[in-house]
């Protein structure tokens, strides 16, 4: 195969990428769709790894697939981006890139796995998921909403498998995952029972981070709740971004606006 012909098929390659991760027609948003419910297994999984990770070398051969089916994914999604270098530059980028090294590596970061549930987080900030799933939402507040708890649920099972991980036969009464999850809720939603408790110093550190940060993700779901409907509409004049559904006018400087009916 000559050179040209070679720089030919990685362009159609990166072509037919660029249709399916960011093409708008029927095929790409099924193609789209099968990857976020693989995606959505595969956190189910990572949810479930504490439990599983006793199954030997059938856990780690699921590992392993799971490794190639994301090294797989992020490949796909570079060659499909414009700019490579661009693409590196989103934080989410480098969370799943993190992720597949726990994945690649398990010997060796082992004791940072817990980290992979991260994957949540991203899948569902990312503009893929809203150009697929969340279309009829997207800016709107139920995407807010669904990013707000996105965030809570993450938090909690990041936290969890961090008491799992770091505190597991060192805790009076914290002897499995079930353990470590109801050690969490109890501990962010401020609860605390006392019947479990982690031991030293660093034990009190990690009580107080959990509660300090579920209560601040509490609060800005319930913001995000709570907080009046807004439709993105960028002011020409002034580039505010966000109005009620009915406005007329800009509030930041008057400029008479031409919101579309959401049915429209």
């Amino acid at each position: 195969m000559s050179h040209t012909e070679a720089n030919g098929g990685g362009l159609r390659l990166r072509a037919r990428l660029r249709y399916l991760y960011h093409g708008s027609q029927p095929p790409a948003v099924r193609f789209r769709l099968a990857v976020i419910i693989i995606d959505i297994a595969i956190i189910a999984f990572f949810i479930a790894a504490p439990v599983l990770k006793e199954g030997g070398w059938v856990f780690y051969a699921v590992d392993y697939l799971i490794a190639a089916l994301l090294a797989t994914d992020l490949t796909a999604r570079a060659l499909a981006y414009a700019d490579i270098r661009d693409w590196l530059k989103k934080p989410i980028v480098w969370v799943d890139l993190f992720v597949l090294a726990t994945l690649l590596f398990p010997a060796w970061l082992f004791s940072l796995a817990f980290l992979r549930l991260l994957r949540l987080w991203t899948l569902i900030s990312s503009d893929f998921f809203w150009r697929t799933v969340g279309r009829r939402y997207d800016d709107t507040r139920v995407e807010e909403i669904v990013k707000a708890l996105a965030a809570l649920v993450t938090f909690v099972f990041v936290a969890t498998g961090f008491v799992y991980t770091w505190f597991l036969g060192r805790a009076d009464g914290l002897s499995g995952y079930l353990d470590a999850l109801y050690f969490t809720v109890t501990s962010l939603t401020t609860t605390g029972y006392g019947d479990i408790l982690l031991p030293g110093p660093w034990g009190r550190v990690v009580s107080i981070v959990i509660m300090l940060a579920g209560v601040t993700l509490f609060v800005r779901l319930g913001q995000t709740l709570l907080r009046p409907h807004k439709v993105r509409f960028p002011c020409p004049t002034c580039a505010l971004q966000k109005h009620d559904p009915d406005a007329v006018h800009c509030k930041a400087c008057g400029t008479t606006l031409a919101i579309p009916d959401e049915g429209n």
